[in-house]
């Protein structure tokens, strides 16, 4: 049966190089109106878990979240599914320094009046402060991997670090931490406590029509 997981890998395999008549296909069986182009794969399950904490079905809404993979990957993305390809809206989340690929990208595939919601490092940054690192380190506690922060923070490279920058590298740290973490973290903010970016974001998703 499709599902929206099924479109996510018919346009993955598109920007592979693969047919685009699966995309195609999908995005008009599903609905799919609109597209959020994320960086990586932590950065959609930060946006999954919001979204479920709100008791939001955004594939029954007809928005497909997509990790495409790098933020350099955001032209080819955009030129598939935005006007010149499937016509869809496109919006995303970004790091700071990677604004530029996004507004190149988006300008390249006539997408550039679209909306973009940027973090002022990354997102696993804007989580920590909202959250504090007593608290992210409580987490880090339930998780069982306070041992491997601990030993982490004592690594002569984390000298002099704040401990703020030694969670944030910390959670990069270990194949599928982040991913994890994308989703702890997001769980256990209060409500109004979320980054301003991820908050704005979903807030733009709601359907047309739908109660602000």
């Amino acid at each position: 049966m499709a599902d929206m997981g099924s479109f996510q890998e018919a346009v993955t395999a598109w920007a592979a190089g693969g047919p685009g008549d699966p995309a195609r296909e999908l995005a008009e069986r599903l609905s799919v109106r609109t597209v959020v182009l994320l960086e990586g794969p932590s950065d959609a399950e930060a946006v999954g878990a919001l979204a479920s904490r709100r008791g939001r079905d955004l594939a029954a809404e007809g928005v497909c979240v997509l990790s495409m993979g790098g933020a350099m990957s955001i032209g080819r993305f955009a030129g598939l599914l935005g006007p010149p390809g499937l016509g869809l809206r496109l919006t995303g989340l970004c790091d700071e320094a990677e604004r530029g690929y996004y507004v190149r990208g988006l300008e390249r595939a006539d997408a550039a009046q679209e909306e973009i919601f940027v973090c002022a490092a990354d997102l696993e940054d804007e989580l920590i402060r909202a959250l504090g690192v007593p608290r992210v380190e409580e987490l880090v506690e339930a998780e069982g991997d306070l041992r491997a922060l601990q030993t982490f923070q004592r690594q002569p490279a984390q000298q002099g670090r704040t401990p703020h920058q030694q969670v944030r590298r910390f959670l990069g740290t270990k194949k599928g931490r982040k991913i994890r973490y994308g989703r702890v973290l997001v769980e256990a903010l209060e409500p109004d406590r979320v980054p301003a970016p991820l908050d704005a974001l979903l807030a733009g998703l709601r359907p047309p029509g739908a109660p602000v």
